[in-house]
């Protein structure tokens, strides 16, 4: 059975994206920011960080992600879409959200190869290290779960 959510779990859940993100573009303006200054909006303070207008767009995104995950991994909306499929939706509408912010906040030249290069090599791996976090944790409640109900079965033989 699952909990029911409240607007706390979707709060938190935002603050993990962007906390998340935030950390991937501080990483990002440390080691290439200098460099990029002159070529996009997002490093234009070089290696001493994220623009603070940068940063609240990136608090919009997170916000517009986890709603797309309520959207396709609730059965609010979406009923009887395989799982995979859900995924590959998603994906593609996170990809296109964040291209519309990058031509309407001009975060890097949209017709540079290079910019979208690096934006699709680490949303590949945020992507990637997510899913196997997701995994884990999955693989983990399993575990507990069936702990749980071969400690049932066992109370269960004994009162019998």
């Amino acid at each position: 059975m699952e909990e029911k959510k409240t607007v706390f779990d979707y709060l938190g859940q935002i603050l993990i994206v962007f906390g998340f993100s935030m950390l991937i573009m501080n990483l990002l303006c440390l080691a290439f920011g200098n460099e990029a200054r002159d070529i996009s909006a997002m490093f234009v303070l070089g290696n001493r960080g994220v623009p603070v207008e940068i940063a609240f767009q990136f608090l919009c995104v997170s916000a517009l992600i986890v709603g797309l995950r309520f959207v396709f991994f609730t059965d609010v909306l979406i009923k009887n879409m395989p799982l995979w499929m859900r995924t590959v939706c998603m994906l593609i509408a996170v990809i296109l959200i964040i291209a519309a912010f990058v031509a309407v906040f001009r975060w890097f030249p949209v017709m540079m190869w290079q910019p979208w290069a690096m934006f699709f090599a680490c949303f590949g791996l945020s992507f990637l290290g997510s899913y196997f976090v997701m995994v884990i944790k999955e693989k983990a409640e399993n575990k507990r779960m069936e702990e749980a109900l071969r400690r049932f079965k066992e109370k269960e033989g004994k009162a019998e």
